[in-house]
């Protein structure tokens, strides 16, 4: 009998993120985290999926002119409906594969930005039921954040939670199971990149692609400039006055200038929601100080960079790439949690 309840339980909560796609089964935790990439094969005007995930990703900038490799996510929402609804099957075949004779029904939490629209609510809540689920609930991405990072959200004590991920930046004001405050601002690692990228264009008049510019950002991406020019890297790329394949060195200093405006507009997307908090909420943080989840908080000093613009004391959630999967999983598994779950 044990066994036949396993069997049953089927339900997960999905992070759709607009770098990463991370999904969390109720009580066997993440079971899939890849990149929110789908490459798409045209054959004769029939256009099919050929990859999903990091098989997909690994073709980046390298496909024939057969071969397109899209992100269905582009700041947080759905860009592209259809693909991006492949993509969540692909993903939910792979933790949850078909056994004959099953009959397989299972509720899905899908994780939201704060602030989206009716629209990309629908486009969210379509996708997830035509991937097989029965019941559909969202989840607030800072919400998810803060109960992942271990924050106490049922308590009557406000907490603060700078969520920072590929496509957006949500910065929100927690307490008693809800957001006192919220906001959700296009910046985060795309912005980074774009950036980065930019930067070399202009300044080195080298053209570099996605996984180069990643390479960069992980490598040498800090928010405070360092002494001096700090550590040097090489990279390869495409001269853009000869066309021909050139390396150049990049210092550590450079790309702390490239990242600077939009590493500024995340520092005042949080300047602005302790602006708006109120005092006793205010005095709570300034207790407590501010958490940063996502994967743009593994950016070097990027807690430096905010507790010295906010004043306030800024930590790193211990694994910030997972905490949104499994603050939403938590929600999903314990009782305490489900007045936080919107019905879709």
């Amino acid at each position: 009998m044990k066994s036949f309840f396993k069997l049953q339980s089927l339900d997960l909560a999905i992070d759709l993120g607009t770098a990463n796609t991370l999904i969390y089964v109720r009580d066997r935790g993440i079971m899939l985290n890849e990149p929110s990439v789908v490459a798409l094969e045209t054959n004769d005007g029939v256009t099919k999926v050929r990859a999903v995930g990091s098989d997909a990703k690994l073709m980046m900038g390298k496909t024939p002119s057969n071969i397109r490799v899209v992100r269905p996510l582009k700041d947080g929402v759905i860009a592209d409906l259809d693909v991006a609804e492949q993509m969540i099957k692909h993903f939910i075949h792979k933790v949850h594969p078909k056994k004959p004779g099953i009959f397989r029904r299972f509720d899905i939490v899908v994780c939201i930005p704060s602030g989206s629209t009716n629209v990309q609510l629908r486009a969210l809540r379509d996708a997830a039921s035509n991937a097989g689920a029965s019941g559909i609930f969202f989840i607030e991405e800072p919400m998810a954040a803060a109960i992942g990072a271990g924050i106490p959200v049922t308590e009557p004590v406000g907490a603060m939670v700078v969520d920072i991920g590929g496509g957006t930046t949500e910065v929100a004001v927690l307490s008693l199971q809800g957001l006192a405050y919220s906001t959700s601002g296009r910046m985060g690692g795309d912005k980074i990149d774009d950036a980065i990228a930019s930067y070399i264009r202009r300044k080195h008049n080298l053209a570099i692609g996605e996984t180069t510019t990643e390479l960069v950002k992980h490598e040498m991406a800090s928010a405070v400039s360092p002494v001096g020019d700090g550590r040097i890297m090489h990279i390869k790329g495409r001269d853009l006055v000869s066309g021909m394949p050139k390396k150049i060195a990049i210092t550590e200093a450079e790309i702390a200038q490239a990242i600077a405006e939009p590493i500024g507009q995340i520092a005042e997307a949080v300047l602005n929601a302790l602006e708006h908090t109120k005092p006793e909420l205010a005095a709570d943080i300034m207790d407590q100080g501010i958490v940063l989840t996502g994967g743009g908080a593994l950016l070097g000093r990027i807690d430096e960079f905010i507790a010295e613009k906010t004043g306030l004391a800024v930590t790193i959630a211990d694994d910030p790439l997972t905490c949104v999967a499994i603050g939403a999983g938590r929600a999903l598994e314990d009782p305490l949690y489900r007045n936080v779950l919107i019905p879709a």
